[in-house]
């Protein structure tokens, strides 16, 4: 994804709904996890892991100096030679209670299993966070959700007569680049811009990771 598009689509986006509904949604994710000292577990679908989700909010947690944001990725399928930090299983989730923040992310729809874990972790004080195509029963356990309906969404900022795609892995880094950003964001100026676009450059001309 080129680092320019990126950095001019939150400027473009600037004036719409879709932007403020990622920055609502950044906003109950930092919200949910800095008052309680982290406690993020992220988790996808079983046949989606997020690892990009987690290597943004990794970056964001040290470029924002706000370690909470760090998260746990949580796996349904570990293997005996994983590392540590990719050795939790969805047994995890179990685990959770209050003060502790759960972050589905589901392009498609979870299964019975997942939708049954998630439902302990609620019941048990977690909070739980959905981002992903809108399914349901998954919107109907979480506190906060975002839908990007079949994975992609049509944004139209006002009197410009341009439309932009936003597919989930957009959504995703929206979402943590807003996360990232202080409750009280700094005076917008060319400054500001040209540190957002060297820190997406340099996220998005990496080649990404075999293994977070």
């Amino acid at each position: 994804m080129d680092a320019v598009r990126v950095a001019l689509l939150r400027e473009v986006l600037a004036g719409t709904e879709w932007l403020g509904a990622t920055r609502r949604f950044a906003g109950a994710l930092r919200s949910s996890v800095v008052p309680h000292g982290g406690g993020l577990l992220l988790v996808g679908t079983r046949a989606y892991e997020p690892w990009h989700l987690a290597a943004h909010l990794v970056d964001e947690a040290t470029w924002s100096g706000t370690p909470e944001l760090t998260p746990t990725l949580v796996r349904h399928r570990v293997l005996a030679c994983d590392p540590a930090h990719l050795s939790t299983g969805l047994g995890r989730i179990e685990a959770a209670r209050r003060g502790e923040t759960l972050l589905v992310v589901a392009p498609d729809a979870p299964d019975a299993e997942l939708l049954t874990r998630v439902h302990d972790a609620r019941r048990a004080g977690a909070t739980v966070l959905a981002l992903g195509s809108g399914n349901r029963d998954l919107s109907a356990l979480s506190h906060e959700a975002l839908a990007v309906p079949g994975g992609l969404c049509r944004a139209e900022p006002e009197d410009s007569g341009t439309a932009h795609d936003l597919d989930l892995d957009t959504v995703q880094h929206l979402v943590s680049a807003a996360a990232g950003e202080n409750a009280l964001p700094a005076a917008r100026g060319h400054r500001r811009f040209r540190d957002r676009l060297s820190r997406l450059a340099d996220q998005l001309t990496s080649p990404p990771p075999t293994r977070w």
